[in-house]
């Protein structure tokens, strides 16, 4: 049981996107901050309010505004998975004059957009009116998207606004009072209420809401846009041609949901659903799709946002789910139909007016887009609902935000919404572990073996890899020393259900059979160099054998990249993680080589060496195997057979290992060898082992022979390494 506990702990911290951090992170960024350089005339910070995460910037003694950082009021995240921290400073007339971008781990701009341009675009929100985004819900201000980098954008955005608004109502600044609290007559869902009949009625009553655009008005929209390429790259297709005819359903409403998507459909939309959450349906069809493809890369549906009032919803995959048809009589066909839920902790009041904002984009030029925006505005009518009063209700300081409270349960949703990919991978781990477990078996058809291994590999590099982006990363490896000195929270491993899974199987796998067993069969770029290598050797290109002293010598070298990233690690993991890119895993799994150019090269080139000298990068260069061979000394069973007579004399396995990792003397190296089985093929083949061959000749002699001798002596066989 201990064992176990132990095996549990070094998964969760193996799994940590980052430790936990303090209860207020504007306590360890504002000491690294000059009050002059974030808002103009500024001489000091003075004390940080108790009620609120705020500290007054102080010039001569008084007040001139506000700081904060937006990840201490909204906990909006982006493709990391993780907080965009921004540092915002507000006057007392509720208008931003200050921003700066403190600190983020987004991947899209680690790795290709220039920090410099986020930063820029951080920069302009100063001279931002809350004032007025209040009154707009949001959208008084046009969002500068950059090409590449629409999430990420957005989730600024979003963060700035909205904390701006929690900071700003509960200091009372520029007029703004804090929310009320809803203590009179109110509205809820009645659950008796009679469902519409048919398409007709539900559009007529306003039960659906429709965005219609043709191409004439799309064209209209981007002809006053400050970028003249947007005018001149207008639409071609004909002016009154479907550009998006868009419906819009808040299903969660039993009477609605129970219409459009029909009992079977409606049962499942209950199941679901969590305590309080709600959902709506977004049907389309036309020229342009609401999803888009994003979503498949990031996660993140980029295209459609909803908002009511400063709450902004953006949907990611873990939220959304295909609907098969629509039951309502008279529905039209359309082309996408899908779910979206509304988690419960969003903040979100399914009785008070919404609107579903469409993002709509136009090419300039070959990486570049300009972007405009559309809503869809939508009430749930007056049948649905119902008057009920509100007990009084505790006012809690603005520093006890919904969001923890709603992230305790959010990995349990997200479990529930990833059981295709968990189950998937669960199939994998099972298959893997009874092969290895009846290797003899597995391995007695060469051939078949043979289409088995790369069969599974193309699986691992495609439904792990490309769908599913669960590539492991030395990183992982170094938050979990860090998390010993800064703890870490159990809802951050669990939040990524694939890759603790992973990580667990690969903890027990390190104590079962080393590391080959993720290295050589569930590492999709490990595989992606494996399967371009079968296809070189089928083109005939020349397959190079380094020389045995040379090629031990290259071993050490992943050992000492880890050990760099570990030390730089202790220093600053952010620091480790920009180092990590030496790992081409995020260029050729993660973002499928869409990144610039030099990041791109260079797992190609690794990819190249690898034609030539079959995985090459595993071989000689990964911190991550290196990390891995460590604790897999601690392996507790020989699962590879031998002979004696491997080694002295025969040297075939050792010729043929794909990675070199058996010695000359016969022994294999744990710490290099992929469990590839290569060798247990060979250990049981009548045409290339030498021994067996001589075992067949035996046999075939004796059978041969008119008197059976008594006793024949044959060549004996062990589990040596």
């Amino acid at each position: 049981m201990q064992v176990l506990r132990l095996l549990i702990l070094f998964c969760a911290s193996l799994c940590l996107a980052a430790p936990a951090g303090a209860s207020s992170v504007l306590e360890d960024v504002l000491p690294s901050v000059s009050a002059a350089d974030l808002v103009p005339g500024g001489e000091s910070f003075g004390a940080m309010r108790d009620d609120v995460a705020v500290v007054p910037v102080l010039k001569g003694g008084e007040t001139i505004a506000w700081v904060f950082v937006t990840s201490d009021f909204v906990g909006t995240t982006g493709y990391s998975g993780k907080p965009i921290h921004t540092l915002v400073a507000v006057d007392p007339d509720a208008k931003v004059i200050g921003v700066q971008l403190v600190k983020h781990s987004e991947p899209i701009v680690l790795i290709g957009i220039p920090e410099e341009k986020i930063e820029a675009l951080v920069a302009g929100y100063a001279g931002l009116d809350l004032i007025a985004e209040a009154k707009s819900g949001g959208t008084a201000h046009d969002v500068d998207i950059i090409s590449g980098a629409t999430v990420t954008v957005m989730v600024i955005d979003d963060s700035i606004v909205r904390s701006g608004l929690k900071v700003a109502r509960a200091l009372g600044l520029g007029g703004l009072a804090p929310e009320a609290i809803n203590d009179g007559p109110g509205l809820e869902i009645d659950p008796e209420a009679a469902a519409p009949s048919d398409w007709v009625e539900a559009e007529g009553d306003g039960t659906l809401r429709r965005l219609s655009l043709d191409v004439a008005q799309v064209n209209a929209a981007f002809a006053d846009h400050a970028d003249q390429r947007a005018q001149a790259r207008a639409l071609t297709e004909a002016p009154d041609a479907n550009f998006i005819d868009m419906q819009v359903g808040l299903v969660s409403v039993p009477a609605i949901g129970s219409a459009v998507l029909g009992e079977a459909e409606n049962t499942n939309l209950r199941d679901w659903l969590g305590e309080g959450d709600s959902a709506i349906t977004v049907m389309a069809r036309g020229l342009y799709s609401f999803k888009g493809s994003g979503y498949v890369r990031g996660g993140i549906f980029d295209r459609i946002v909803l908002i009511q009032d400063d709450v902004s919803v953006r949907f990611r995959d873990r939220d959304h789910r295909r609907l098969n048809g629509i039951a309502l009589d008279g529905a039209p066909q359309f082309t996408e139909m899908d779910l979206f839920r509304i988690p419960a902790g969003a903040g979100f009041d399914p009785a008070r007016p919404f609107r579903i904002q469409l993002l709509v984009h136009r090419e300039v030029g070959p990486i570049e887009k300009v972007f405009h925006t559309f809503d869809l505005g939508y009430q749930l009518p007056a049948r649905y609902l119902r008057a009920v009063t509100s007990p009084d209700t505790e006012v809690f300081s603005i520093a006890d935000r919904d969001e923890s409270t709603a992230q305790s349960d959010l990995w349990r949703r997200i479990w529930e919404g990833s059981q295709l990919e968990i189950a998937g991978l669960s199939a994998m781990l099972a298959v893997l572990t009874v092969v290895f477990f009846f290797q003899n078996f597995a391995v007695r058809n060469a051939r078949a073996y043979r289409i088995f291994r790369l069969s599974f590999l193309t699986v691992t590099l495609v439904f792990l890899g490309w769908y599913a982006n669960a590539q492991l990363s030395v990183v992982n490896i170094m938050a979990l020393f860090n998390s010993f000195v800064s703890g870490f929270s159990w809802q951050a491993f669990l939040l990524d259900p694939l890759t603790f899974i992973l990580w667990f199987a690969v903890a027990a796998a390190l104590l079962f059979w080393g590391r080959g067993a993720y290295c050589g069969w569930l590492c999709p770029f490990g595989a992606l160099q494996e399967l371009t290598n079968q296809i070189a050797r089928k083109l005939r290109i020349p397959q190079w054998t380094l020389p045995w002293g040379l090629h031990e010598r290259l071993w050490p070298v992943k050992y000492i990249i880890f050990l760099g990233l570990f030390g730089v690690s202790l220093m600053s993991v952010e620091q480790a993680e920009r180092l990590a890119e030496i790992e081409p895993f995020k260029t050729a799994i993660i973002l499928n080589f869409v990144r610039a150019w030099p990041f791109v090269a260079y797992a190609l080139a690794l990819l190249v060496a690898g034609l030539f000298v079959e995985r090459f990068y595993c071989r000689y260069l990964c911190p991550l195997g290196a990390a891995l061979a460590i604790p897999a000394r601690i392996r507790m069973f020989d699962w590879l057979k031998r002979y004696h007579e491997c080694g002295n004399p025969c040297q075939t396995c050792s010729r043929q290992c794909p990675v070199q990792a058996i010695h000359k003397t016969g022994e294999i190296n744990p710490n290099e060898c992929i469990n590839c089985l290569h060798c247990q093929v060979l250990y049981q083949s009548e045409t290339v082992c030498p021994v067996v061959i001589k075992k067949v000749k035996s046999r075939a002699k004796l059978a041969a022979s008119p008197v059976t001798p008594r006793f024949i002596q044959t060549p004996t066989s062990t589990n040596r390494e």
